[in-house]
């Protein structure tokens, strides 16, 4: 595997799941069907290269089995698979084409890919018998006459129906295990299924936050152009937008923007080619964007530009790639951020696999300062009421919707805020671990309590076990054998004791740290020269392995007392911060006529078809929220009010230290200002969440205190609802008692 894979803390635990689940049914008589279910852009196939490189390790095999694989997909898919895993596990499989067979049998962890659509076409190539015996029915049943398991993997399962042809196939192979791998699986009762949320692969940096649908398109104005004009300028300017802010943030991205002509019917070729002018007309004449500077390619069945080579390096120099269908369903190019699609679209109808292509992120993470770029953008000239999609995920993931501030009465606040940026070094060990470990072996005198004259590692193996009742053994009959382990075995063991070391971080994503620091140890300290086999034996030894392990978790101990902790502190950034410009809802939301919110318009959640939301049968977070948002939109003396949000880098917090003494962001509810120019930030309560508010509103009656001493004029704390009234609460050491509120003052805004 190449040295600079690593894989997400998500995918990590997922490919762990899917091992220990295929392992279980491998012990089951017959044959077996696992979903891997994992959205678009999450890496599935390398997860799943990954799990069956730890599936064959024969470190993990206690029972010895060997297997062969077999690899479908539709489309060229299969082809684009092979190269990826070739890629990035190079020296752990054999990777054959159906020509590449020799002998017809599927060697040991020898992968052969497939075509689906060639399986079961009216020649069924792969399956029928020719004058060589060739065929796929006479591959397979030489293979399992080995004795080694046959695994199936179906990948983009959806696209396999149930038909009779599928079945047939999958009844011609009988694999032992078969992994149907799918965003959008559609068997109901498989024998295993292992699910990668989607939620944890946008926490995890891989693919965009939202997809953002023609945003803030009323700026471009007609003036006689066309509406596939407009969505090309508005698509290029965003381009632009974006190319400025990777550069901001020190990267040489240069963003991609994607134009799908329409999926015309048959006959109507001629149409097509007046479509593909056009767009050529307009960026040419608008933008100097052609084929013959390299700004411009085309991928079409029968037009296709040479520089259509390497266009998905992320510094290609190529801006606008036309195509159709073709690159629909697994190209992967993270740089392509903006997808142009016309009204002339036969279905009007976004396809998710090609919304897929501008989901992708190209340096696997978000940017905190930059979130335009966290986002994926599609301008088009079809209207809401023809878009359909079709599933749960996509609705909640669009955002079709989008609220501007008001400027006619906005101005900026610039108030102090704080945001905490993602602390990495919380779910792994970073490079600071190999200093703190350096330190830690000093204290313990790691040196002296070493053995380093012993350079041969024994092995007890179980030879001639026996279980004769499962259920009544208490204890396994059966021999050892001791064995010397060879150099390719230390380095494998070596490798899981690194992992292992990991603790509660990241195993995959740690597992260079412990490996520098413990070379720098052993080389530093101990004499060894850099990376010597030698010293993995040293470590290995029974006598030392425990004295090292020792060092090792007392050093992620200190890493966490120091490097995470003071991380929190170094993290946090302070802020300018002013009333968002922009922000997008999807469509779980719906306006709301309110006279006074600088967003306009003002977007709640909803509740669809009468049925309450997880959040209760209210549209914002609370029923409090709800009457404090009608009490302020009618206040004669308030100006605008702002409803905040919560956790991100565009929202308002302040800083303060909770009860367990770690220091927090409050996210106050309400940002308000008066007519005469004062400012209050406000946040409700009722009952518990009025207890429990101790910290946040001493935070906050802080933060306003030191503010009004640089000229701010701030005023709030925590607001509750009382006897048909609203009374806050400003002071410094803050109590709650509902049965004396004379420590609360009347608001009073109305």
């Amino acid at each position: 595997m190449l040295m600079n894979l690593q894989l997400k803390l998500y995918q990590d635990e997922k490919v762990e799941e899917l091992k220990n689940k295929v392992n279980e049914l491998l012990e089951l008589d017959g044959s077996k069907l696992c979903i891997f279910e994992a959205p678009t852009g999450s890496g599935k196939t390398i997860m799943v290269g990954e799990f069956l490189k730890r599936l064959v390790n024969p470190l993990d095999r206690e029972d010895g089995k060997q297997f062969s694989f077999i690899w479908i997909s539709v489309r060229d898919l299969h082809s684009q698979s092979k190269k990826s895993l070739n890629q990035h596990f190079e020296n752990c499989f054999c990777y054959s084409s159906f020509g590449d067979i020799r002998d017809n049998i599927i060697g040991k962890n020898e992968i052969l890919f497939l075509n689906w659509e060639k399986l079961y076409n009216k020649d069924r190539i792969y399956i029928r018998d020719n004058e060589k015996g060739k065929n796929l029915s006479n591959i397979v049943e030489n293979t399992k006459q080995t004795g080694r398991e046959i695994i199936l993997i179906i990948d983009e399962s959806h696209h396999t129906n149930l038909g009779p042809n599928a079945t047939r196939v999958r009844a011609d192979i009988a694999a032992k295990i078969t992994l149907e791998v799918s965003a959008t699986p559609i068997f109901h009762d498989p024998d295993g299924h292992v699910k990668v949320h989607f939620e944890k692969v946008v926490e995890g940096g891989m693919i965009k936050k939202e997809v953002a649908i023609n945003p803030e398109f009323q700026k471009f104005k007609v003036n006689g152009k066309s509406s596939r004009e407009m969505v090309i300028e508005a698509a290029i300017e965003k381009r632009k937008e974006l190319l400025e802010a990777y550069k901001a943030e020190g990267s040489d991205i240069n963003p991609l923007v994607l134009i799908q002509l329409p999926n015309l019917q048959k006959g109507i070729n001629d149409l097509d080619k007046d479509v593909l002018t056009d767009v050529q007309k307009i960026l040419k004449r608008k933008y100097d964007i052609t084929e013959d500077n390299d700004r411009m390619a085309i991928w079409l069945a029968d037009n296709k530009t040479p520089n259509l080579v390497n266009i998905e390096k992320a510094t290609n120099e190529v801006e606008v790639l036309v195509f159709k269908q073709a690159i629909a369903l697994g190209w992967d190019c993270p740089r392509a951020q903006i997808l142009v699609i016309f009204r002339e679209t036969a279905s009007k109808v976004f396809l998710l696999q090609t919304v897929g292509r501008i989901m992708r992120m190209p340096e696997y993470h978000h940017y905190e300062n930059h979130p335009t770029l966290d986002k994926a953008y599609v301008f088009t000239n079809i209207g809401v009421s023809e878009i359909k999609l079709g599933d749960e995920i996509a609705k909640e993931y669009f955002t079709f919707q989008e609220a501007k501030r008001n400027d006619e009465i906005y101005k900026n606040l610039d108030l102090p805020s704080i945001h905490f940026k993602r602390q990495r070094e919380k779910t792994r060990l970073s490079s600071e671990f190999s200093k703190i470990f350096m330190e830690i072996s000093e204290k313990l005198s790691l040196k002296k309590k070493l053995n380093i004259k012993k350079t041969k590692i024994s092995n007890e193996i179980i030879v001639d076990g026996k279980i004769i009742n499962i259920d009544k053994a208490r204890a396994i009959e059966h021999s050892i054998m001791n064995y010397h382990s060879p150099d390719v075995e230390i380095q494998m063991y070596y490798d899981l004791f690194c992992k292992a070391s990991a603790g509660e971080f990241a195993p995959f994503d740690s597992m260079n740290a412990i490996k520098s620091s413990l070379n720098r140890f052993f080389t530093r300290v101990m004499g060894f020269e850099n990376d010597d086999p030698a010293f993995y034996k040293v470590i290995l030894n029974p006598e030392n392995i425990n004295k090292v392990s020792e060092a090792l978790a007392m050093s992620r101990e200190e890493y966490k007392r120091t490097i995470v902790a003071k991380d929190k502190e170094r993290e946090m950034e302070n802020l300018a911060w002013n009333v968002p410009k922009v922000i997008s809802y999807n469509s779980k939301y719906k306006a709301k006529d309110l006279k006074k919110s600088v967003m306009t318009p003002y977007y709640s959640r909803f509740i669809e078809n009468g049925q309450a939301s997880l959040l209760g049968d209210y549209e914002e977070d609370s029923k409090v929220e709800t009457d404090f948002i009608n009490y302020i939109d009618k206040a004669k003396n308030i100006e605008w009010w702002f409803k905040n949000g919560q956790g991100e880098v565009n929202y308002f917090a302040v800083p303060y230290v909770d009860k367990y003494g770690k220091k927090s962001a409050f996210y106050v509810d309400f940002i308000i200002q008066l007519r005469n120019g004062d400012v209050w930030l406000l946040d409700t309560k009722k009952g518990q969440t009025a207890e429990s508010a101790k910290e946040r509103a001493e935070g906050l009656a802080k933060y306003i205190k030191e503010q009004k001493k640089k000229g701010k004029k701030l005023f709030g704390g925590i607001v509750i609802p009382a006897d048909k009234q609203w009374r806050y609460n400003d002071n410094e050491k803050y109590e709650y008692n509902p049965n004396d509120l004379k420590n609360w003052k009347f608001l009073g805004l109305s």
